[in-house]
């Protein structure tokens, strides 16, 4: 089959159950690990700056939370770049050589770590191009919108990105594995000795990045010869453009920062989050739960905002992450006279794993909108126009939400640099990251209003 789709027409029921569905789940099967290993690359430094200290870097904390914080601002910025290439390059060729360019600082980490000499500025360049992975979840997004009917997009999206997600539960399970051994013997480098109380132990750090190498390399030629492009979704910057005058592209924008943006903020802040709370737990052990819970909601959450409406499912979601919020303050500890006293790590952990999962959940519910929202909008500039033709309004309609869909998640990325910052600023000033968590409480009541007044309440502006 050719490599480019001369005719796709998803919303056709006859070509859809004959080729479209095999075709369409053929590039979505092949894009997840594209996205997975995009993620596990992106958040690494969330797991390589707890062993830096250890292995004879000499790093204070603010050092250590800007390098977590780097490559969600490089990610993100990328990402609004990245939302309008996929119509420009076509989805096969962008995916395999975005996915190709996580080569990059997966083998500059393995090789940076090994030496504590290594300059500040190099790290921060290495926790940059870490962005790369970042970046690949726009493109990847705008991409798979095009194969998929209506009925089906939060199914699909939800899939992607859910599944694509795990690559930060992964990472964050795979790398504390990798370290302890010399997975590639001679040709990755002598092991660094960490001595802990008293008892000396080697690690191979620059397995983090190493690891992921053949994977990646593998995944990138399946792109190339395994996914299509679609000729009917190619548009110019300048068409997609025009989704800058669009208002809900903006509100959605503000409402995906609330979701995504927390779930990556919070997976990369996680590990630091708890080594400085509760010093006597180990972060490593237990950090990937919080993104594998939140990753695994995604698709679920898909799947019920097909059911019930995304706005529903936004709005209640943004409720409960108040809640969730409130209680993770509520089992923290507090700090008296420079030292942590009381606090429940049970339960600040239990009421942290139902927020990441309110994430994942409302990750794909605004997803889910997005479509919904531009299809409707197209429909209504054509009702009473007979130049525009069906197959028109379904073409410009998924070439808007596509664009929309890699910009809102290009700005929700912004959270992974804005909340690990917000930590660091908080324990600086307040000495506890209380006080981020309360600005947390009241952005998510901000996007409880957006969705209910916009999306949710009876007679809406824009029922989703």
């Amino acid at each position: 089959m050719s490599s480019v789709l001369k005719k796709w027409e998803p919303e056709n029921p006859a070509f859809w159950n004959d080729t479209g569905k095999s075709i369409a789940n053929r590039n979505l099967w092949i894009s997840i690990p594209c996205l997975l290993l995009a993620f596990a690359v992106w958040m690494v430094w969330s797991m390589v700056v707890v062993k830096l200290p250890d292995v004879g870097f000499k790093y204070d904390k603010n050092q250590l939370f800007w390098l977590t914080a780097l490559p969600a601002l490089s990610g993100a910025t990328l990402r609004i770049f990245y939302s309008f290439l996929v119509p420009v390059f076509g989805g096969r060729r962008w995916t395999a050589i975005s996915t190709a360019s996580l080569l990059l600082p997966a083998i500059g980490i393995g090789y940076a770590v090994q030496d504590p000499t290594t300059s500040y500025p190099t790290m921060m360049m290495l926790a940059l191009l870490c962005g790369f992975g970042g970046g690949n979840f726009s493109s990847s997004m705008s991409n798979i919108n095009f194969f998929f009917p209506k009925a089906q997009k939060g199914y699909a999206l939800g899939m992607n990105a859910g599944l694509g997600n795990l690559g930060v539960s992964a990472m964050q399970f795979i790398v504390p594995i990798v370290i302890t051994m010399g997975v590639f013997g001679a040709l990755g480098g002598d092991p660094q000795t960490i001595v802990k109380d008293g008892v000396s132990k080697s690690v191979f750090l620059q397995n983090a990045g190493f690891i992921w190498v053949p994977f990646i390399a593998l995944s990138a030629i399946a792109a190339w010869f395994g996914m299509n492009d679609i000729a009917s979704a190619k548009a110019s910057f300048a068409e997609q453009s025009v989704i800058f005058k669009r208002k809900h592209n903006w509100l959605m924008c503000w409402l995906y920062l609330g979701t995504f943006g927390s779930f990556i903020g919070f997976s990369a802040g996680f590990p630091l989050l708890i080594k400085g709370l509760f010093p006597d737990v180990d972060p490593t052990k237990i950090a990937f739960l919080g993104p594998l819970v939140g990753a695994i909601a995604r698709p679920i959450g898909g799947v019920i905002a097909d059911k019930l409406g995304g706005a529903r499912v936004t709005f209640w979601v943004f409720v409960a992450m108040v809640l969730a919020v409130f209680a993770v303050i509520s089992f923290m500890p507090v700090k008296v006279d420079g030292a942590l006293t009381g606090g429940n790590f049970q339960g600040f952990f239990a009421a942290f794993l139902c927020l990441f999962a309110l994430t994942g959940i409302g990750n794909a519910s605004t997803f889910r909108m997005i479509p919904v929202i531009f299809l409707t909008q197209h429909e209504r500039m054509a009702k009473g126009n007979k130049a525009v033709t069906r197959d028109q309004v379904l073409q410009n309609a998924n070439k808007e939400a596509a664009a929309v869909l890699g910009f809102s998640g290009a700005i929700g990325a912004y959270g992974g640099f804005f909340i690990p910052k917000s930590y660091g600023t908080s324990i600086a000033i307040m000495g506890s990251p209380v006080g981020a968590l309360y600005a947390f409480i009241l952005f998510y009541a901000t996007c409880l209003i957006v969705t209910w007044w916009f999306y949710s309440r009876k007679n809406a502006e824009m029922p989703c």
